[in-house]
């Protein structure tokens, strides 16, 4: 199939509308802290408030959200506010004497918990980027710059952060490369860095070298440290959603590169593979997990069905459909975006529920929690938006 001019258009009305009066609405103002600084977003069906700790990544997320609006969509002042909030909050409480970030903290800021991975950090540095951008201020630009050089630190010396692992079985995800892709993308597009061009090639480059296996058309989650196969149960385990964002994070880069046709043919192998895995015949969305070799998968909620991996491939199918001009990509679009937003937006009270069970229903109704706030799908809805306005 093809989408036609009028769809398109049709297309591009239906995201902005949702984002602007029905998603974005759900979380602000409401969500503003402005007693401490920061978001409320553990949130209910209802909007209703059901714990006011804080995330600190998705601090940074709602941060870069409402700078980003500010800045691409309308100079709405709400919006420039919220972000003010959300910056204030991550400087004066979210980062530990040793300079890494929490993950967990209290509404007023106490530190509740630190991960062993680094991406509060990255999403500190989108938000930081962001903000500045919209205020024009050199000195918060170098502090998202200096945070960017501390991710670069962590991703590529080993032992910076505590492991999580012993060195028995040696691993690597790919998130690490994914994340700082983005992260450079995005600090690249709003105040820029001389280092983002180098970075985002060798991130690239890994994620080919180690984690795209073509003879089994498959992208792998984790791999060997030398990009072999780990015949574990973890080492097995595939996140089709998250390996379909990694897809699009190539063909933005391919776009942004003049539709490099290198990064346009890695972007559509990523995506087209985790397709085929992670698309559920039988009910339709996109399953959780998928075992390399079909073999069962460890985690009980394998066959569940998350919001955000709906959300990257709404976004991934679009962008490869634009770029390609493919039909298939604008059919799988069609049919991840119908399955989507029939099955996890919530037309009582907006925004979408977070986590369905293998046959649609509702597994639990809750809107935002340390893991679901105003990010995914925001932002599918903001960059589609875009991109359809843009051709």
């Amino acid at each position: 199939m093809s989408y036609t001019e009028q769809e398109i258009e049709q297309l591009g009305e239906f995201y902005q509308d949702q984002l602007l009066k029905d998603t974005v609405p759900f979380w602000f103002p409401r969500s503003y802290d402005t007693e401490h600084g920061g978001f409320l977003l553990m949130r209910d069906r209802d909007g209703s408030l059901i714990d006011d700790d804080k995330a600190v990544w998705i601090q940074g997320r709602a941060t870069w959200l409402l700078a980003t609006l500010y800045n691409t969509v309308e100079k709405k002042q709400e919006w420039l506010d919220g972000a003010k909030l959300g910056y204030e909050f991550l400087i004066n409480h979210c980062f530990d004497s040793d300079g890494q970030m929490f993950f967990h903290v209290t509404r007023d800021g106490n530190p509740i918990r630190k991960r062993r991975y680094f991406f509060s950090e990255t999403f500190a540095v989108m938000a930081l980027a962001a903000y500045a951008k919209a205020i024009g201020s050199e000195q918060i630009a170098q502090q998202a710059r200096r945070i960017f050089g501390k991710c670069i630190e962590y991703a590529t010396i080993p032992d910076l952060l505590p492991p999580k692992f012993t060195s028995t079985r040696p691993s690597k995800g790919i998130g690490v490369p994914m994340i700082m892709i983005n992260t450079a993308q995005q600090l690249r597009d709003t105040i820029g860095d001389t280092r983002c061009d180098g970075w985002i090639n060798k991130w690239i480059n890994e994620i080919e070298r180690d984690f795209v296996k073509d003879d089994i058309r498959c992208v792998m989650e984790q791999v060997a440290p030398d990009g072999c196969i780990i015949d574990h149960v973890d080492g097995r385990t595939l996140n089709p959603g998250h390996a379909i964002e990694g897809a699009w994070f190539i063909l933005h880069e391919a776009k942004y590169r003049n539709n490099d046709p290198h990064l346009i043919k890695l972007g559509c192998r990523m995506l087209d593979y985790m397709w085929e895995r992670g698309w559920d015949n039988e009910y339709g969305g996109i399953l959780y997990y998928r075992d390399v070799y079909s073999k069962p998968v460890q985690e009980y909620w394998q066959d569940m069905k998350f919001w955000w991996p709906h959300n990257e491939a709404i976004i991934a199918t679009l962008l490869a459909y634009t770029i390609t001009g493919y039909g298939k990509y604008a059919q799988w679009h069609k049919m991840v975006h119908d399955y989507a937003y029939t099955n996890f937006h919530d037309e009582k009270h907006g925004e979408w529920f977070g986590y369905l069970h293998r046959d649609g229903t509702i597994a639990q109704p809750a809107k935002g929690n340390l893991f679901k706030g105003p990010f995914h799908l925001p932002r599918q809805e903001w960059y589609c938006m875009q991109l359809l306005k843009s051709i």
